[in-house]
């Protein structure tokens, strides 16, 4: 590897102008669609709901407001075989923090953990026990935002993923440290512990998604049919949401993900509406399901933070790869030795069951606030249960 490649440089966004410019305009000229009465959202994202996010994205979130704030977390990029990574890496005051890498997952980025750096970073200027520190590396994963797009087919699988955030860690000198991830960031926490055992002391995941073996070993998307005969017939599972009733439409999208992204790609690079819609539908089917809308479980300037970000750097295209490429979801790994905990938010697919068989769990929350994007909906729950798992592996 040359001393280039090893290069860490400090990293600054900085959007022209001209791209928010351009943004704006293409809001203003939306062609909206028509809609059936009365239907809510049961079609999707209903056309008075987008309009009215889609004006407020255009005339009051300030993203000027948004990049200078991102700005004052250190952020770094570097190349790793390759691939360009933007990461976050904020060290802790307390001298014996543990590193720890936290992996996000689709259709967020980096934007989800903003709540959480304070907390575990800093506990002691949070009300919180020192001894609980953690110095935090959160990467871009390949293909999002700063880090995309990727460059060859395979670079968008989450065990692909799992190399490169292990090759980050030992270049940035960090030889033992935890790993966190919930959604795809749990594929790559849990790669992270079998590719890397002698350095992962721990893998604490929120919500990770359980996948039953699919035919020849792989998970096929939209079947979901077979995964509730799976849950049927476990009889052990613990699950804290619904399953048959509504799998199918909360996975309608990773369907059309994992099998044409390009083409669904066109429409979404063209118009941020479309985008937006898109991104805004899966946090909905995601988030508290006690919550109406998006933004009665997410903050909205964080959610369109994310969105924009997507949109700025044209990445959308590269993160939905991770559907495509990441052949092994559901094919049954070897059991990872590594201790592991699970944190459960309502609305969870969680299995116990199949989450044992994978992992070495030792540990086990659940929690009746909150959701899917936990570090965004709650993320002094998240902040304590990870401290908690982590308190004994120090």
């Amino acid at each position: 590897m040359t001393h280039t490649e090893r290069t860490v440089h400090p990293f600054r966004i900085d959007i022209p102008q001209a791209q928010l410019d351009d943004l704006n305009a293409r809001l203003a000229a939306t062609h909206w669609p028509d809609e059936l009465p009365g239907v809510g959202w049961d079609y999707g994202v209903p056309v008075a709901y987008l309009k009215e996010l889609a004006a407020y994205w255009r005339t009051g979130y300030d993203w000027r407001a948004q990049e200078a704030a991102l700005n004052a977390i250190p952020q770094f990029t570097t190349e790793i075989q390759g691939q360009p990574l933007h990461f976050l890496h904020v060290r802790s005051p307390e001298p014996d923090a543990l590193p720890l890498v936290m992996g996000h997952g689709w259709p967020v980025s980096f934007v989800e953990f903003l709540d959480v750096i304070g907390p575990l970073t800093d506990p002691r200027a949070h009300g919180a026990d020192p001894a609980d520190a953690f110095h935090l590396v959160i990467p871009s994963l390949p293909g999002f935002t700063f880090s995309g797009p990727t460059r060859k087919a395979g670079d968008g699988s989450t065990d692909r993923y799992a190399e490169v955030v292990a090759e980050l860690m030992a270049r940035l000198g960090y030889e033992r440290y935890g790993a966190q991830g919930g959604d795809a960031g749990s594929f790559v926490a849990a790669r992270l512990a079998r590719i890397a055992t002698d350095h992962v002391v721990g893998v604490h995941m929120n919500d990770p998604i359980t996948l039953p073996d699919g035919e020849g070993g792989e998970q096929q998307w939209g079947s979901e049919q077979e995964w509730g005969k799976e849950q049927e017939s476990g009889g052990e599972q613990e699950w804290s949401g619904e399953t048959d009733d509504w799998g199918d439409e909360r996975f309608g999208y990773a369907a059309i993900q994992s099998t044409r992204p390009q083409t669904l790609a066109f429409g979404l690079h063209d118009s941020p509406a479309g985008l937006l819609a898109w991104i805004v539908d899966q946090f909905r089917q995601w988030s508290n399901p006690s919550k109406d809308l998006p933004e009665d479980a997410v903050d909205r300037d964080a959610l369109l933070t994310n969105v924009t970000l997507y949109w700025l750097t044209g990445t959308f295209a590269s993160s939905i790869r991770l559907y495509k490429e990441s052949q092994t979801w559901g094919a049954q790994p070897e059991k990872s030795n590594v201790p592991t905990g699970c944190a459960l938010f309502p609305g969870s697919l969680t299995d116990r069951a199949l989450a044992e068989k994978q992992h070495h769990v030792v540990h086990w929350s659940t929690f009746d606030r909150g959701g899917h994007f936990a570090a965004m909906e709650a993320p002094d729950l998240l902040t304590g249960d990870i401290r908690a798992f982590f308190r004994k592996l120090r």
